[in-house]
C-alpha cells in the first residue's frame, strides 16, 4: 500500500539525517532536513480517510519550521520558532476533540504540568548568558506553549486510557525533550555538555513526531 512507501521513506531519511547528525555534517543534515516530516504528513494522509485537520495543519507548520531552521542565524531561528508555535497549538487542538475534562484528574495533571512549565524556566535560565537578550522571553514563552500541548496530551490519555494515547503522550514528551535540547544546544555556553548534540535533538524530535501521528491514527485519525 502507498502508505507504506511513505511510511518507508520517512525512515529511510529519518536514518540517513540521523546518521548525518551523528557525523555532525551541516550541508549534508541540511539536503534530507526539507523531506522528514513531508513524508511523515503523506504517510498519515494515505493511512486513513478520517484525517484530522488540525493533526495535517500541525505536520505542515513541523515541516516548514525544520525548513526555515537550515539557514544560520538568529532571525532564522525566530522565524522557525515562530511556526513551531503553531505546530504546538495545531497539536493541542488535535488533542482536545477527545478529552473529556470529567475524566481528567487534576490532582495528577498540575503537578505534572508545574513540573513542565519550570524545567522550561531552568531550561531559560541555563542560556540566558549566551542568548540575545530579545530572545529570551519569545524562548520561554515557546516551551510554555510546548508545556501546555504536552498537558493537553496527557489529558488525552485519561479521557481515552487508550494505547493510541498514550504513544501519542509519549511522543509529545519526546518532542519537549528535543525542544529543550536544542536551546542547550544552540546557546548554551557548554555545547559540548549535550551529547552528540543535533544527533540527540532530532532523534527526539523525529520519534516525538512519528508517535504523535501514530497515536492519532491509532485513537481514529
Amino acid at each position: 500500500m502507498i502508505k507504506y512507501l511513505f511510511l518507508g521513506l520517512f525512515t529511510v531519511f529519518s536514518l540517513i539525517h540521523l546518521y548525518h547528525s551523528w557525523t555532525d555534517d551541516y550541508a549534508k543534515r541540511a539536503l534530507t532536513k526539507p523531506f522528514l516530516l513531508i513524508f511523515l504528513l503523506l504517510y498519515y494522509l494515505m493511512a486513513t480517510k478520517n484525517r484530522n485537520i488540525y493533526l495535517v495543519l500541525a505536520l505542515l507548520t513541523s515541516w516548514l519550521g525544520d525548513v526555515l531552521l537550515i539557514p544560520k542565524g538568529n532571525k532564522w531561528f525566530v522565524a522557525g520558532g515562530i511556526s513551531f508555535i503553531f505546530c504546538h497549538l495545531f497539536f493541542a487542538l488535535t488533542y482536545l476533540g477527545q478529552i473529556s475534562y470529567a475524566k481528567v484528574n487534576w490532582l495528577i495533571l498540575l503537578p505534572i504540568a508545574i513540573v513542565l512549565f519550570t524545567n522550561a524556566f531552568k531550561i531559560i535560565k541555563a542560556v540566558k548568558d549566551n542568548t540575545p537578550k530579545s530572545m529570551l522571553a519569545p524562548m520561554y514563552i515557546y516551551l510554555l506553549i510546548n508545556s501546555t500541548m504536552n498537558s493537553f496530551a496527557m489529558m488525552q490519555v485519561m479521557s481515552l486510557r487508550s494505547r493510541g494515547a498514550w504513544i501519542a503522550c509519549i511522543g509529545a514528551l519526546l518532542f519537549y525533550i528535543s525542544d529543550c535540547l536544542l536551546f542547550l544546544v544552540r546557546y548554551h555556553k557548554d555545547k559540548d555538555r549535550i551529547w552528540k548534540k543535533h544527533f540527540l535533538v532530532m532523534l527526539t524530535y523525529l520519534l516525538g513526531e512519528f508517535m504523535i501521528t501514530y497515536g492519532m491514527l491509532m485513537i481514529g485519525g
